[in-house]
This record gives structure tokens, C-alpha cells and sequence, in this order.
């Protein structure tokens, strides 16, 4: 047997008379990486009813013209109507994560005893990441249709919106705020529909040249509302009453804004009316595989489901705003 000896100057960050200084640390990892994000935690969750998950969306009432509903009181002649429905779906989609636990890493942790929480953060984390990438993909998945999938991903919520083609141009020297209030308030106005948007949803940098607008404009100074325990955002006072303006993150846009060439989406919604399809269960599942031949614990984690904008064309709309 050969003995193999290591020389602690390699570990120590000082050594002297009387002292041995080696390295130690703080038992808290600091922290403040990004995980969800606030829209996915607003929209309604509903368990699917197969797949595809299947509804009915209903276009039109059973309401005859002026024309037709008002008769002689003495020659009363009835015209038939019935109401219009369509037939829509969902398709599911599979998001999946693994994080790989190594035996032998486990038991020096848990000798050295420094980060005896590790385990159960890097769980933790491997299932917010992968709610982090499922709320990212909410707005921004890569599918193109309902009815004919064509990726793994989901059909993002922004090009819903953007296909029902209910979208409003702001230039470069038109005023944002007139924009939305203006787009809200024809939303309001729709004789065919009963729309009541609920959220403003913009990248942070958008809202900020908002709230410029209102400073320099008409010096106002946006209020405050809370969304959520201890989540305050500020709000624009429109036709639908007093909205939230929602900084999303991963609400992206493109170009530097002030060059002419920056294109900031905004996205007026009405929350009830965008559904998240779970099946079996709304929050990711953990699952655990058998020991692999390194004797390493294989956890993964699972989730299914799938996103819809009921009444894309007429409940919601998109603002792009050129700056």
C-alpha cells in the first residue's frame, strides 16, 4: 500500500504561530436567482378533459334582427334563430427536468454537515426551474396552432393574441397611454361581446416609459394596487375601471428604445378567459428512479398540460409600441 500524503498549505488560507486558518462558509447560499413568474400564478387552472382537452365556445346567441323580432301585435309570423357554437381544443404538452443525486457527494455532505439543506433546495429548484421555463413559454412557446401542433412547446399566449388579430400600432410619437385607453376602451364598446379586460402585461422598460409619459405629459403620478400578498403594481384608470400594469420579465422586445427602431408589446387580457389545462395534477410531479449503476438517486420531475386564450379575436388585444 502506497501512502499519499497532501500538503495543507493546498487547503489553508494562512498558517502561522499559533494559528491554522482554513476555509469556512456561510451555511446560506445567496440567492436570488429568478423563478416564476406572475401571470401563470393569475390564469385560471382547469383539469383537462382528454387529449386534445376539448370546449365549446359560443359565438353568437339565439337573437333574431329588429327586422324580424317586431311583427304586426295582429299577424304574428316567427322567425327561427338559434345560437352559434364552435367546437375548440387544446392539445397537451410534456415538460420534464432531472436532477441526479451522487451517493458518495451526499455522504461527505452530510459528514461535513456545512450545507445540510442542499438536498432539499436543489429539489426545490429543479422544480422551479422548471415552472421558470413553463411560465416563459406561457407568453412565448413556439406552436403555431390548437387544432394542428406543430412543436413540443406550448402556443404562447402572446401569439394567440397576436393571431386573433385584435392589435393596436403606437409610432414612435404617438402617446401610449392614449393607445391602451383608447384600444380598452373599443374592447368595452364591443356590442357583440361582453369584454371586461382585467391586466395590462408588459416588459418592465415599456411600463417605465409610461409612467415617464404621465410625469412629463400630464404630471400624474400612477397609483398602486396589490395583485398579490405583498406584490404592488401600479395602475391605469380606463373604461374597465382601474387596471393593473403587470411588469412580466419575460415579456420580451426588440430593439433599444429611443433609436425608432424598438418594438415594446403590451397585452391587454382578460385573465378568466386564458385557461391552463393540467392533467392529473396543476403543479409539477417528482418522481423517483431507481439507483443507476454509480449508485446515483435519479429524481425527475413532470408536467402536462396545455394553454388557451378563449375569445383571442374580441376578449384580449395586443399594443405594439414603436419607440
Amino acid at each position: 500500500m502506497k501512502t499519499q500524503f497532501i500538503d495543507l498549505h493546498a487547503a489553508a488560507d494562512f498558517m502561522g504561530p499559533g494559528a491554522v486558518e482554513v476555509n469556512r462558509y456561510q451555511s446560506e447560499i445567496t440567492d436570488i436567482v429568478r423563478r416564476r413568474g406572475v401571470f401563470g400564478q393569475r390564469i385560471k387552472q382547469v383539469p383537462a378533459t382528454g387529449h386534445p382537452s376539448r370546449f365549446f365556445e359560443e359565438t353568437a346567441i339565439a337573437a333574431p334582427s329588429a327586422g324580424n323580432a317586431f311583427v304586426d301585435p295582429r299577424t304574428i309570423v316567427a322567425t327561427v334563430s338559434s345560437p352559434t357554437r364552435v367546437e375548440r381544443s387544446v392539445p397537451l404538452k410534456a415538460m420534464v427536468s432531472q436532477i441526479n443525486y451522487n451517493l458518495f457527494d451526499l455522504e461527505v455532505g452530510a459528514q461535513q454537515s456545512q450545507f445540510a439543506y442542499l438536498q432539499a433546495k436543489d429539489l426545490a429548484d429543479a422544480v422551479s426551474g422548471l415552472m421558470r421555463t413553463h411560465d416563459v413559454a406561457l407568453w412565448n412557446g413556439n406552436d403555431t396552432s390548437l387544432s394542428a401542433p406543430t412543436t413540443t412547446q406550448y402556443y404562447g399566449v402572446a401569439n394567440q393574441i397576436t393571431s386573433g388579430g385584435n392589435i393596436t400600432s403606437v409610432a414612435t410619437t404617438d402617446s401610449i397611454v392614449d393607445a391602451l385607453k383608447s384600444q380598452i376602451a373599443s374592447m368595452v364598446a364591443n356590442s357583440n361581446y361582453e369584454c371586461r379586460p382585467s391586466a395590462i402585461y408588459a416588459n418592465p422598460v415599456l411600463l417605465d416609459l409610461l409612467d415617464r409619459e404621465m410625469k412629463s405629459e400630464f404630471n400624474v403620478v400612477l397609483s398602486t394596487s396589490e395583485i398579490t400578498a405583498g406584490y404592488k403594481v401600479k395602475t391605469l384608470a380606463t373604461q374597465a375601471g382601474e387596471l393593473p400594469l403587470i411588469p412580466d420579465w419575460s415579456l420580451g422586445y426588440t430593439g433599444t428604445p429611443g433609436s425608432g427602431t424598438a418594438v415594446l408589446p403590451a397585452y391587454i387580457v382578460q385573465e378568466d378567459m386564458i385557461e391552463y389545462h393540467w392533467l392529473t395534477d396543476a403543479n409539477p410531479r417528482v418522481f423517483q428512479l431507481g439507483l443507476s449503476g454509480n449508485l446515483a438517486s435519479q429524481l425527475v420531475v413532470v408536467k402536462f398540460g396545455g394553454v388557451v386564450v378563449k375569445g383571442a379575436s374580441y376578449a384580449h388585444a395586443a399594443v405594439q409600441v414603436h419607440r
